[in-house]
């Protein structure tokens, strides 16, 4: 129970489809302690909100806890974070705070206790077939969030529940104003919920300061453009902050770690049809045997794009695109599905 809507709705349906509840919080940032709650609003609290999950857990008569899990949460997310920024590739927190923090703590405490199941409030399904248990987007498409779990483990899937996965959301807002809670106190959570002062870069810096590596700005060619402040605050598809004039709209293309080179272009060099995904999770083998067919995500905000996905020798597969896509970017996640399922997915590699 993060203290949102979505958590609130799923532990309610479960309540309602004769389940035996308990509501579990996982503390993964800061401490929200009396002298926070009277300095913050629920909303700027990150993507735990504790007051509201007590609130909620009470209101539905269920049991409650609060459970540690910063150190974890340190190491696992906001280190790998800051070292993926400072060495040049790009980072999704999510897809690591589920995999290696809350569902894999969760199914830890499910199995230390004896609990059968572990619900969350995510947006998506797990389907039982002939051939197994299948992760499949949800029923809202819009608010899908199969991408942010494809790093979990296959084993899992049978003992996870995702309750308002069938759902739409605006069902799930009707359901949530059942509970009483105020409208503004559930707003959706932040994308990056460790980041709750100023952006990303700001974060960076605090916590790497090393971060800060002057270097060049290039043009496609190599040609010198002028002075940046480190890789680490460029990112592929960034055209604010460069503090360039040039006379015309440049675009970060790529960031090249070896020489702190940030190579800048127009929008349509961007583009490109083939990446290379390492460091692959998957949920069905035939993935990494021989080519498929399939519709890959490189963004969560990003429609699935129709490509071919052909294994390679040394462990690695590669993405051919039926249309270019904007920004392949190094660090992020592509995923792959076959119509609704999840196939699997993996980490972009630097070219």
């Amino acid at each position: 129970m993060s203290g949102g809507v979505d958590s609130c709705v799923a532990a309610t349906l479960l309540l309602e489809q004769g389940f035996d509840v308990q509501g579990v919080t996982l503390q993964v940032w800061e401490h929200e302690d009396d002298t926070v709650a009277a300095s913050k609003r629920w909303q700027e609290r990150g993507c735990c909100k504790v007051g509201i999950a007590k609130y909620v857990a009470k209101r539905l008569g269920i049991s409650h806890e609060v459970i540690d899990t910063r150190d974890t949460f340190r190491a696992g997310v906001i280190d790998d974070f800051v070292s993926g920024y400072v060495a040049g590739t790009t980072p999704n927190p999510c897809v690591r705070c589920n995999e290696r923090v809350k569902l894999r703590s969760l199914y830890r405490l499910a199995e230390q206790r004896g609990v059968d199941f572990v619900a969350t409030g995510h947006y998506a399904q797990v389907v039982r077939r002939s051939t197994g248990y299948a992760l499949e987007r949800a029923a809202d498409l819009r608010k899908d969030q199969s991408y942010f779990l494809y790093r979990i483990r296959p084993s899992w899937l049978p003992r996870l529940l995702f309750p308002v996965g069938t759902l739409q959301k605006a069902d799930v807002w009707r359901k949530a104003e059942s509970l009483g809670l105020p409208a503004d106190e559930l707003k959706e959570s932040q994308e990056i919920c460790f980041v709750s002062q100023g952006d990303y870069r700001t974060f960076i810096e605090m916590q790497a300061p090393e971060a800060r590596r002057p270097g060049h700005f290039t043009d496609l060619e190599g040609r010198p453009l002028g002075r940046h402040d480190g890789i680490a605050f460029y990112t592929p598809g960034q055209r604010r902050g460069l503090g360039l004039a040039t006379g015309q709209r440049l675009y970060v293309q790529r960031v090249v770690p070896k020489t702190q080179t940030v190579v800048l272009g127009p929008e349509e060099s961007l583009f490109g049809s083939k990446c290379v995904v390492g460091d692959l999770n998957l949920f069905d083998g035939s993935v990494s045997e021989h080519p498929i067919r399939a519709t890959v995500k490189v963004r969560y905000a990003t429609p699935a794009a129709p490509a071919r996905v052909a294994p390679n020798p040394d462990g690695t597969l590669t993405v051919l695109f039926d249309t270019p896509q904007r920004a392949l970017s190094p660090g992020q996640s592509a995923v792959f599905y076959e119509a609704g399922r999840l196939l699997g997915g993996g980490i972009i590699q630097p070219h």
